[in-house]
């Protein structure tokens, strides 16, 4: 399941109470959100049923069995790295899962400088990063179809020139 994290901008409906609910809110970096009633409330890892859990604890003392909905309507929280020669660098978020084809073409593909067949992505495992290569080449005719693996939130995926 989705977790909530910092830069996630979410809406919460308690229903039939407008003055509770909040249309658009942005979980800042320390993972809170300020709401009416409960003031603060800690959200980053939860999934939306546990924040709705959560928000309806704090709100219970203000209002008779609060029935709370999150909805996560944009994701900053999860994102991908893309430098060196790619056409648009920088942060790429993850709003679904994506394959290393599919961020490459999020960031609108390799400059004609690239090394397609030197491109690795940079990923911390354990505390250590490691490096893991692909062959844009070989992956683009079909094979050695397994480098084509799926990104993770925090890869950095570089394109020598």
């Amino acid at each position: 399941d989705y977790q909530i994290g910092p830069g996630d901008v979410l809406q919460i409906i308690v229903w039939k109470e407008q003055e509770a609910t909040v249309p658009s809110v942005v979980v800042r970096s320390d993972g809170r959100v300020g709401l009416p009633f409960v003031k603060e409330v800690d959200l980053a890892g939860l999934t939306p049923a546990q924040a709705e859990q959560a928000i309806t604890s704090g709100l219970k003392p203000f209002i008779n069995e609060p029935d709370v909905t999150v909805i996560v309507r944009e994701v900053h929280s999860k994102r991908i790295y893309m430098v060196g020669a790619i056409k648009h660098e920088g942060p790429i978020d993850l709003k679904y899962p994506m394959t290393m084809l599919q961020a490459l073409s999020e960031a609108g593909g390799l400059t004609d400088y690239a090394k397609r067949k030197r491109i690795y992505i940079l990923r911390q495992e354990n505390g250590k990063e490691t490096r893991i290569y692909f062959n844009y080449d070989s992956v683009i005719k079909g094979e050695q179809m397994e480098q084509n693996i799926q990104v993770m939130p925090g890869d950095t995926i570089v394109a020598p020139h």
